[in-house]
């Protein structure tokens, strides 16, 4: 049986449909009830994955696990060692681990602190373990869904400044691959998509597939900074304004792991409107 931790999220959803199709039987772990049903062989289990202690009967059965770091988990709390004690307790023998690139070509950013903690913790575990490291995601464009569909218009900043933005159902994919085959312990693998574009261009990307104008406004560093501090800590903002305006040349590199592993092209970013117009229209 294999747990999936962050059950709801853009990588949970698609990682969980994967393993259920490949026949796996499948443990969805969340903080919140489910909003659909999953398919056949997966059951739910709600928990706190921040209380460690209460995540012992939730893994039991299971020998894999897929963990992600959301809400409480990604501030201060109990060491990351403990939680990987727990699991090996609770009869888990492999570990994927979906942490950031970031924690490669920053290693001292404030914002991913706990990630590297958690990466140490799954290195020294003794398990079977590999590591994720996606960079921007394209989901992201997300932040744009509502300004697209009432004004057909986009407001970011660093218009012209191009990230390789990766699909969450390529992660999920290569997180599915390393739960479920031999080969992939101990490995780190950088996870991007297959062509760095820039905010301008994923709105004109949108456009196309919309079939309709979408307007691009270029938010200034200052402007960008107001609004993300309504909703981002202090500590953070500037090193994530620094990701997206100046991104280090690791940082805009397309990377083949995806097709090194799932033996095929990582998927592009129109790809990902595609499947998630809706959103947009």
């Amino acid at each position: 049986m294999i747990a999936v931790t962050g059950a709801t999220g853009n990588v949970g959803r698609p990682l969980i449909a994967a393993l259920a199709a490949a026949g796996e039987e499948v443990v969805a772990v969340s903080r919140r009830p489910l909003s659909s049903s999953y398919p056949e062989g997966v059951r739910h289990a709600q928990a706190d994955l921040a209380d460690f202690a209460n995540m012992g009967p939730v893994l039991k059965g299971a020998d894999a696990l897929f963990l992600l770091l959301a809400g409480e988990l990604n501030g201060p709390g109990q060491s990351a060692t403990t939680l990987l004690d727990v699991a090996r307790d609770a009869g888990i023998k492999r570990v994927v681990l979906l942490s950031s690139q970031i924690n490669g070509t920053r290693p001292d950013a404030l914002s991913h602190v706990r990630l590297g903690e958690f990466e140490a913790a799954v290195r020294s575990s003794g398990l079977d373990h590999t590591v994720l490291r996606p960079g921007a995601f394209a989901s992201n464009a997300f932040a744009w869904a509502e300004s697209i569909r009432s004004q057909r218009a986009v407001m970011a900043p660093f218009g012209d400044v191009a990230l390789p933005v990766v699909d969450p159902a390529d992660v999920a994919e290569m997180a599915a691959a390393a739960l479920r085959e031999d080969g992939h312990s101990g490995r780190t693998y950088q996870l991007t998509g297959p062509e760095a574009v820039s905010p301008r261009q994923q709105t004109a990307a949108i456009a196309e597939v919309l079939g309709e104008e979408v307007e691009f406004t270029e938010l200034t560093r200052e402007q960008a900074r107001a609004h993300l501090s309504r909703f981002m800590p202090e500590a953070v903002l500037d090193g994530t304004l620094d990701i997206l305006g100046a991104p280090l040349p690791e940082e805009q590199k397309v990377s083949g792991d995806i097709e090194k592993v799932l033996g095929r092209p990582a998927r592009p970013f129109t790809e990902w409107v595609a499947r998630h117009l809706p959103a947009f229209q």
